[in-house]
């Protein structure tokens, strides 16, 4: 399963949690894609319009969810917590700094844009601090969220989350229940006998 996500997304935030108890729940292989910048987002323009009832809708996703919500700075750029996330990947510790990332944005409103927080967050969940710091200036990591965004357009995505499963797509935060369906039914269609 492909997974499209951008940090600054509030849709991620409030899918977040769900996904990573939904991987443990259903054993599918998930093929991290974490996209930087606008990709995958409304342009700005589009943005500033939906604003206010994007806030609104959040707020009360979030409550159901019993999640904190306190919106980040509007100038907060994902790119650099998208590229983090491949760090944390790599030291197996993809799901804490997904969680701790989107809680401190979207539940505390910290612009995760900065280095400093970031590089704060990954000594607090041990990630090594000149790794870390390689990569979240690494031109050939940057390079790699670009043909993320390129992959995830020529499957037929165009906002995040995205799940990518076969030519199946499910997009979006109110999804999940869709997907968690899919994936229970494709795991019962393995286990029958033959």
């Amino acid at each position: 399963m492909h997974v499209y996500f951008n940090f600054r997304s509030p849709y991620c935030y409030l899918a977040a949690n769900r996904l990573f108890e939904l991987l443990k729940n259903n054993p599918v292989e998930m093929l991290w894609r974490p996209l930087g910048g606008w990709s995958g987002r409304s342009g700005l323009k589009q943005a500033e319009q939906k604003r206010r009832v994007i806030r609104q809708d959040i707020a009360r996703w979030a409550a159901r969810l019993g999640l904190p919500l306190i919106a980040p700075p509007l100038t907060t750029d994902p790119t650099i917590a998208a590229m983090g996330s491949l760090q944390a990947q790599q030291q197996g510790c993809l799901e804490q700094y997904v969680k701790t990332v989107m809680g401190r944005e979207w539940g505390q409103g910290q612009d995760i844009g900065r280095q400093d927080v970031l590089v704060n967050i990954a000594e607090e969940i041990g990630l090594d601090r000149e790794k870390f710091i390689a990569t979240i200036n690494s031109s050939s990591v940057l390079e790699r969220l670009a043909e993320y965004w390129q992959e995830a357009q020529s499957k037929g995505v165009f906002g995040v989350p995205s799940f990518v499963i076969g030519k199946e797509i499910f997009w979006g935060n109110d999804r999940m229940d869709f997907l968690k369906n899919y994936l229970q039914t494709q795991a019962g269609k393995h286990n029958q006998p033959d």
